[in-house]
Formats: C-alpha cells, structure tokens, sequence
C-alpha cells in the first residue's frame, strides 16, 4: 500500500469569521488566519506582555487624536488573512469600524520573541503583501527595533512579497513613524 498524502483545506477570512461567530473556538483561544490557515499564537511572557503596553503608550503619544491604537484587535488584510498583531494603527477610532474590522493600517508593530521567523517571514510578507508601508517588530531577542518599509513584489516571499528597505535600531535610537512624521519615538520607550 502506498502513504497518501496529507490533505489540508484553506479557509477564507468570511468562513474563519463565521466559525468565531459560532462559537467554534473557545474564549481566549489564540489563533488567527494567515494566508488561509489557521495559526497558533506565541503565548505572551512578561517580558512580551509587557512590550506590548510599552508599545501601545509610545505609539498613543505619537499619534495622539484621530487615530486608534489596537492592541491584539483583527486586522482584515486580504480574503485569506485576519492576523491579531500586537498593535496597530488605523485612522480615526473604535466607531470607525462598526461593521468590520480595519483593513488599511498606517502601522504593524509585533513584539517578537519565540515569533521572531514567523513575525519576519510569513507575516511580513503578508503585510507587505496588503500595502502596508510600516511595519516594526519590537525585537526581543536581540533587544532592538527592526523597521521593515517599502512593500515589493518577491517570488522568493512566502507571500510573494518582502520589503525593500529593513533598518536595524538600537535603545539609543529613535524612529518617526510614517504616517506620524513629526512624532519621534525613543526606541528605549518600546523595549522592556
């Protein structure tokens, strides 16, 4: 007899929506949809956790009114991905999305730790993918800032597309965002 292959099937954002509205998942569970599958999330350590609502205030001061910080909120990027990044920025506030959830972020941040592959390979090259121009991960490991701009097409991409421009920043740092670029954030301000 032969081995036969694994059969896997993908879903769509609109089936992985109606399975979380049927209960499907438990509470709390951490998954999100990332081109077409469904994937664990990195369980938050403190050192994690505590990125994240470093972040979160650092990118609120920057911003400041008119725009809505998220944090672990879905993003709708195409029809096969609703990742929940760490945080993000979307023009306006939480009743600017009544009826769905943001789909075009000024900024993606992802503190990553045990994530790191993942938040550099497959999820950014699905934000590239969707045109987002900022994306940042809040480098754990290595305690830095990686700041990933300028989405281009790559057939190499897990997603077909990488970014162009990744620049490297240390605690002693600072970084303007792109769609806030008077606002300059210390990168010590988003490193536990």
């Amino acid at each position: 007899m032969g081995a036969s292959a694994t059969r896997t099937r993908r879903w769509s954002r609109v089936e992985y929506e109606r399975l979380i509205d049927k209960g499907v998942f438990l509470p709390g569970e951490r998954i999100e949809l990332l081109a077409g599958e469904l994937v664990v999330r990195e369980p938050q350590g403190t050192p994690h956790a505590m990125g994240i609502g470093l972040v979160e205030e650092a990118l609120r001061r920057a911003f400041g009114p008119g725009w809505y910080v998220r944090v672990h909120m879905p993003v709708a990027l195409d029809d096969e991905s609703e990742p929940e990044p760490d945080v993000v920025v979307v023009p306006g506030g939480p009743r600017d999305y009544p009826r769905a959830h943001p789909s075009r972020p000024v900024l993606v941040v992802e503190v990553a730790e045990a994530s790191l592959a993942l938040d550099r390979a497959q999820k950014g090259s699905l934000y590239a993918r969707a045109g987002v121009g900022d994306y940042w991960i809040v480098n754990l490991v290595e305690n830095v800032l990686e700041v990933y701009r300028e989405p281009a097409a790559s057939p190499s991409a897990p997603s077909g597309w990488h970014y162009h421009t990744v620049v490297r920043l240390m605690p002693t740092d600072g970084v303007s965002p792109l769609a806030a670029p008077e606002a300059r954030v210390p990168v010590a301000d988003l490193l536990p």
